[in-house]
């Protein structure tokens, strides 16, 4: 008989759980690391971009893609292409490779720009790898995808470090929708961490955001590895209290794999919104190519406070 684990399961098993998954962890301070390029920071368009009209809606994807390469990128990017529509879609990805011998040492970043022809930014961490074979290359990346210019991009790196030094980024960067700009973060965070830890990689993504104009609108999406159920509570706690909301439940799962006799099901991925409402949203389980789904949420600017004082 087959078990489906869902996050709520780590009600019951929490000790066990912890003991087989957290391993040691270090503390580490936050970075911020702002410009057009460096060797772990790339921005650029695509060789045509495709203009999209603006609108009153805007959609907004993110998608741990787990270094998929060939037949199944391509299966990714026909799934964007479908999804888009001809409305506007930004995209936040999470474990998108550059130079890794496992993926052809493609630049599987501007090649994805390049087929959905939209302009883009990816950041990835420096290497922790002692194994000298695997020397030059470089960790996993995420990635931020716009039919509207990228101002402001900055590589944020994530306070402390996973086992044997492992880092984790963010990528952010400010479009203009219309006359609006907004901020825009595409987040992996680290799994291997005590909940408080995890949660303060993402303090440190709103950290870069108090930086700019209060209230300024603002996504933050990605995966945020948030497999304990307190540090799903924990999350909702920090973002709510920074202002912002999501559409989707707790209770829903982003991620699947099957381990032993059980289904695994988790909430590991979020869409979080400031200044922008939300209209429906969606999380489509039929694209299996990696071991989370995609999920979406089509949003609007919200309208501007007008009460009178």
């Amino acid at each position: 008989m087959i078990l489906s684990l869902s996050f709520l399961v780590f009600r019951v098993f929490p000790t066990l759980l912890i003991i087989v998954i957290v391993f040691g962890v270090r503390s580490v301070d936050a970075q911020m690391e702002t410009g057009r390029s460096d060797s772990l920071l790339e921005c650029g368009a695509a060789r045509q971009v495709v203009e999209v009209a603006a609108g009153a809606e805007i959609e907004l994807v993110s998608y741990n893609i787990r270094w998929r390469s060939g037949k199944e990128l391509e299966q990714i990017i026909g799934w964007l292409k479908d999804h888009r529509a001809s409305r506007p879609m930004i995209i936040g990805l999470q474990e998108v490779d550059r130079a890794k011998g496992r993926s052809g040492n493609s630049n599987h970043a501007k090649a994805i720009a390049d087929a959905l022809g939209m302009y883009y930014a990816w950041a990835a961490p420096g290497t922790a790898n002692v194994d000298k074979k695997k020397a030059d290359e470089e960790e996993t990346g995420v990635e931020i995808l716009s039919p509207y210019p990228l101002s402001d991009v900055a590589r944020i790196v994530l306070p402390n470090a996973g086992p044997a030094g492992r880092q984790r980024v963010a990528v952010a960067a400010t479009i203009m929708i219309g006359n609006t700009p907004v901020r825009i973060y595409s987040v992996h965070s680290e799994t291997r961490l005590t909940i408080a830890k995890k949660i303060e990689q993402l303090r440190a993504v709103l950290t870069d955001l108090d930086h700019l104009p209060k209230g300024t609108p603002a996504v933050v999406l990605g995966d945020f590895n948030t497999w304990e159920l307190p540090a799903v509570e924990g999350i909702r706690k920090l973002f709510t209290e920074a202002g912002f909301a999501t559409p989707l439940p707790d209770d829903e799962s982003t991620f699947y794999r099957k381990a032993l006799m059980f289904d695994v099901k988790l909430k590991l991925d979020w869409i979080w919104l400031r200044g922008l409402t939300s209209k429906s949203y969606g999380i489509d389980r039929s694209l299996t190519v990696s071991d989370h789904f995609p999920l979406w949420t089509l949003a609007t600017l919200a309208k501007p406070n007008t009460a009178s004082h």
